[in-house]
């Protein structure tokens, strides 16, 4: 290579770098402001709890292209938020049954909750016995339409089908999610009734 292409590479690579530098310094000014509006809508919401403010990170995918023919009572977008942020105060507690298997073992037992089934399973044989069994055993149900914000609330990497929330009612200082928690199973009970 002779002086003049090592120059030109040389300032090609220097170009390169300054542009490389400049976008990341882009990056961090758009984080910045996104946060900065983050932190706004917080404070607005100063009444809610801190675990609360933290799930509000949670994204509910309202797609109901996927939904099966039965999912019947359906959560709305927001009451399907509510119960993502119960079933993730409930996984932390270690009051969450997750999967077909543990959920009709725990109904077998007589184990009581609430169970959240997703909406969009395929094939729909792995859960349609699910709904009778909790009607037998008296336990109310509720579909939301994904299965992956499921996955997510339980904080599991993978798709969730049917979670059931089984609190430990003996033990008061676990159950710190008692008045999220009420609300959301007299909603769900309101909701089978109406159906």
């Amino acid at each position: 290579m002779t002086n003049c292409d090592k120059k030109s590479h040389k300032e090609k690579r220097d170009k390169e770098h300054s542009k490389s530098k400049s976008l990341a310094q882009d990056i961090e000014l758009i984080v910045a402001k996104t946060e900065e509006t983050d932190t706004e809508k917080v404070s607005k919401n100063s009444s809610e709890t801190a675990t609360a403010q933290k799930d509000i990170s949670m994204v509910v995918h309202y797609d109901l292209s996927a939904l099966i023919s039965f999912a019947s009572p359906l959560a709305t977008e927001e009451f399907t938020l509510e119960l993502m942020q119960v079933v993730r105060k409930a996984s932390r507690k270690r009051h969450c049954r997750r999967g077909v298997k543990e959920v009709v073992k725990a109904l077998k037992k007589g184990h009581k909750g609430l169970v959240v089934i997703a909406g969009d399973i395929s094939p729909i044989d792995i859960i349609t016995h699910i709904p009778i069994l909790c009607e037998d055993f008296n336990v109310p149900y509720i579909y939301i339409p994904s299965r992956a914000d499921l996955g997510f609330a339980c904080a599991t990497k993978r798709p969730t089908s049917v979670v059931m929330i089984v609190p430990d009612l003996k033990d008061e200082e676990a159950f710190d999610y008692k008045e999220h928690y009420t609300a959301c199973y007299e909603k769900v009970k309101e909701l089978e009734q109406m159906t």
